[in-house]
């Protein structure tokens, strides 16, 4: 039984490899793309909207609300990234009730290179917050010894939403396939609906994660005269 879909190759030409992760990656990709442009070229600001725009707008502000929560002064400057990475991951495992697609996520390189985004993000948007020297002064509080403490923990965390991800994805096939070889009826349904509950699940902690990880870099304190963000809707 192939457990990562890197084993799978579905096209091989001169060395060149394109694998089931690859493929499948651009597949939840270009679906996201046609679907968002699907909705947003008939959007209406009237009484009468279209069903798919009350879901896009309920999604829309779902993940706006729980940005705010965790704490982000203005939950509109991480919707788009937040927002993406929760869409591609549910999206990608969703897609595992049709028959012959491998989710792009039970492949450590995906879900690495998810955690180098959010890697990359938490200074980029700490800077944008607080600026260069406040970013980096965030590595030597409370002491200059806590230097390489912090270092340690920038890249630990990072591997850890790789392997989260990874590890929950790639036990749901593993459990799966040996369902199937004992009973191949029954329990391989039951563990595909709950595989979908999990997959929702796992895409909500891993954005969740990341919100937590920006907000704590980019977190300053607001000055006397500003007014609160939820009033502001930044």
């Amino acid at each position: 039984m192939e457990i990562s879909p890197d084993a799978w190759v579905l096209y091989e030409w001169r060395g060149l490899r394109l694998n089931a992760t690859i493929a499948f990656t651009w597949v939840v990709m270009a679906l996201l793309v046609l679907g968002s442009w699907a909705i947003t070229a008939r959007l209406s600001e009237g009484e009468r909207v279209s069903r798919w725009q009350v879901a896009l707008e309920v999604i829309v502000t779902t993940i706006r609300d729980q940005i705010a929560e965790v704490g982000a002064d203005r939950p509109r400057r991480y919707l788009p990234f937040i927002g993406t990475l929760f869409l591609f991951i549910a999206t990608a495992n969703l897609l595992g009730i049709v028959p012959g697609y491998r989710p792009p996520t039970g492949s450590l390189s995906t879900t690495a290179a998810l955690a180098i985004c959010v890697l990359i993000a938490v200074p980029l948007f700490s800077i944008g917050a607080r600026g260069i020297a406040g970013y980096l002064r965030s590595y030597v509080q409370p002491t200059p010894l806590m230097l390489p403490f912090n270092l340690i923990g920038e890249i630990s965390r990072t591997i850890a939403l790789a392997v989260r991800l990874y590890g929950n994805v790639m036990s749901g096939t593993v459990i799966v396939g040996i369902l199937i070889s004992v009973a191949p009826f029954f329990f391989p349904v039951v563990m595909q609906v709950l595989g979908l509950l999990t997959g929702l699940i796992q895409a909500y902690i891993f954005a969740i994660l990341a919100m937590v990880y920006i907000g704590s870099a980019s977190r300053s304190r607001h000055r006397a005269d500003d007014p609160p963000p939820n009033e502001t809707g930044d």
